[in-house]
């Protein structure tokens, strides 16, 4: 007999990745693939939204004429921050623009003349991102490109996107909304004013849970298929589903992001001019998130490093914790150098990494210079969680995502943090799990 699966499709900047869980939610299998980006009409980066498109349906077609597998349900985990936008006929009227895209700065003081900065960024519990304000994205449009704005029915996050191609159907969610959008009034529970004013909000479709689903027949058999959830939430939500206690998540990966589900207070100023912010929850409540770029320093430290000292590409994943440098490092005996070079100069950025004084040419081995780069790191991760801890007085933290893999990156952590206790997952399937689990949760 055909084996019943649920179908998840975990959509990164850097891989997409297609699983399949049994009804017990115990993973069968999983693909990771990976596309070269495209250019938008500026001749800037973005990904390759039609072949996504066709990938996405021809995994689909693919299981559905598999006489081992019948298909039951589908959901799709994907980056936030990009809006598909697409017209009366139901196709794209623009890229997926890259979240990094220039933003033109006429525009930000437009906008914010309209609706002062320091007020808007506090109520959306957004900081000043450009398109990574995927809000913005839209005003762009409208104030840029006023035919092509016309042009839009509706404008869709890319999980209700990739959703949209199965059910028809368009929607937008919590999760999405929620994501640093600059859209969202959090007190008010409702699109910020902007949004009305501006004739944003008759581009975007109706507000569905994040547990909702469509029956929809794919292959000849009805299919439940989900509306699509935001990968950090995606993430967090299998943590919330399971666990009683206070906890905190950091979520690594291209971005590390802390994510404090019972957070005290509101949001502050000098904490968003930080990268700290609010998410929504699959509950629609409140998730206090701070946010660096740790997996896209990495990247860029491990590529001038492997130059520098001729090593393959994927050396620095067998590198041991050298306690030796370690302890130097910690007692100050070895001066910690390490600056960043990708990272936004947030006060708190300029704060860990007080001098700039960073020169991987004055060590003799890739492994001393090496574990300068991750004791900065983690001492950026250790800041950027008692950021997002502000004064909750929470013990408990869980990390996955890439970096449980890095056993240096874990013993600084360790060593950083003692009274916590720290849990790494090495569970790869957070977003994808967590997915899954929005199809069994009503």
């Amino acid at each position: 007999m055909a084996r019943p699966v649920i179908a998840i499709f975990d959509i990164g900047k850097t891989n997409k990745k297609f699983f399949l869980f049994d009804e017990e939610l115990n993973e069968i299998s999983e693909e990771y693939v990976k596309f070269p980006t495209i250019e938008d009409e500026d001749g800037e980066e973005c990904d390759d939204l039609e072949k996504i498109s066709s990938w996405a349906k021809e995994k689909v077609r693919e299981l559905c004429d598999n006489p081992d597998y019948e298909l039951k349900a589908l959901n799709f985990s994907t980056y936030g921050a990009s809006f598909v936008s697409i017209g009366i006929d139901g196709k794209p009227v623009t890229p997926i623009y890259n979240y990094l895209k220039t933003f033109p700065e006429d525009l930000h003081a437009e906008f914010y003349a309209a609706y002062p900065e320091e007020e808007i960024n506090r109520i959306t519990a957004s900081p000043t991102l450009g398109m990574l304000n995927s809000g913005l994205q839209l005003y762009w449009l409208k104030k840029k490109r006023p035919e092509v704005f016309q042009r839009i029915k509706y404008a869709l996050h890319l999980p209700q996107y990739i959703s949209y191609l199965f059910t028809g159907e368009a929607v937008t969610e919590p999760t999405s909304i929620g994501c640093h959008t600059k859209m969202w009034d959090f007190p008010k529970k409702d699109y910020h004013q902007w949004v009305y004013d501006e004739g944003v909000a008759e581009k975007l479709p109706q507000i569905v849970p994040t547990t909702h689903y469509f029956t929809k027949k794919i292959g000849g058999k009805p299919v439940k298929v989900g509306v699509g959830i935001h990968d950090s939430s995606s993430a967090l939500a299998s943590y919330l589903l399971k666990i009683d206690e206070p906890f905190v998540l950091i979520s690594t990966g291209t971005w590390s992001i802390t994510l404090n589900p019972y957070p005290v207070g509101n949001l502050s100023f000098e904490e968003l001019q930080n990268d700290c912010l609010n998410f929504l929850s699959i509950h629609g409540t409140t998730v206090k998130a701070s946010r660096f770029f740790l997996g896209y320093e990495l990247d860029h430290q491990v590529e001038k490093l492997n130059a520098l000292f001729h090593k393959m590409p994927k050396y620095y994943k067998d590198v041991p914790c050298d306690e030796n440098i370690l302890q130097g490092i910690v007692f100050e005996d070895i001066p910690a150098t390490f600056h960043p070079e990708t990272m936004t100069p947030t006060p708190l950025v300029q704060e860990v990494f007080s001098e700039n004084q960073w020169n991987p040419g004055q060590y003799k081995t890739f492994e001393q210079a090496y574990h300068q780069v991750i004791w900065g790191l983690a001492r950026m991760q250790v800041a950027s969680l008692k950021l997002a801890l502000g004064d909750s007085d929470i013990k408990k933290v869980y990390i996955d995502g890439g970096f449980v893999h890095n056993r240096l990156f874990i013993r600084m952590l360790e060593e950083l943090l003692p009274g916590f206790e720290l849990q790494f997952s090495d569970f790869p399937l957070g977003s994808a799990y967590g997915a899954a689990l929005m199809l069994q949760e009503r």
